[in-house]
């Protein structure tokens, strides 16, 4: 078997996990998605395990219980885990409403593995926002267990980088990702 760390020479830089925490809406996978297309542009091997292409294939069979969300999570950083140990990149945009998940996961990695992005948004802009429609759905009671409205989301307090994207341009963001990023794979 090949080892992490040379796969990481062999790429020309390490490989790290990005778990992008925040409410529907924040801004997660638009956020992953241009940091994944600036680190492609520089050459650095990347990939983005979003959350609802997940819940589309290989999590289709779980619903929206504690435990089922639990699993979800576990199964995502699984799946980050197996190309972190080629080396990639991988960014991981997933709600995460609880603490406690977010610390599981955080144990299933080294701390020069990992990195927990706060991507900070208040309720109102991300309902504003709505993308998806989801919150409608949810305040007419078309959706249950919604988090942010009848379910808890904890913001992380041990996140090692914040973005908000209420206050600061996409951008802006994407760049603070992009120098953490390069600060810690290409040293």
């Amino acid at each position: 078997m090949i080892e992490k760390s040379e796969w990481n020479r062999a790429n020309g830089h390490k490989g790290k996990v990005l778990w992008f925490s925040g409410l529907s809406g924040s801004g997660k996978s638009t956020l992953a998605a241009e940091t994944e297309r600036e680190l492609f542009r520089r050459g650095i091997r990347c990939v983005v395990l979003d959350g609802d292409q997940l819940r589309s294939g290989i999590n289709r069979d779980l619903g929206f219980t504690d435990e089922d969300r639990n699993e979800n999570l576990r199964r995502a950083a699984e799946i980050a885990a197996l190309f972190l140990s080629v080396g990639f990149v991988v960014l991981v945009p997933m709600i995460s409403p609880s603490a406690e998940t977010r610390s599981t996961i955080r144990q299933r990695f080294g701390p020069e593995d990992y990195m927990e992005v706060y991507v900070k948004c208040s309720l109102e802009t991300c309902e504003q926002r709505d993308p998806k429609g989801l919150y409608r759905k949810a305040r007419s009671g078309l959706i249950k267990q919604f988090t942010g409205i009848d379910s808890l989301y904890e913001p992380p307090l041990e996140a090692e980088l914040t973005v908000d994207t209420e206050h600061e341009p996409t951008e802006h963001c994407v760049q603070l990702l992009v120098d953490s990023i390069l600060r810690d794979c290409r040293s």
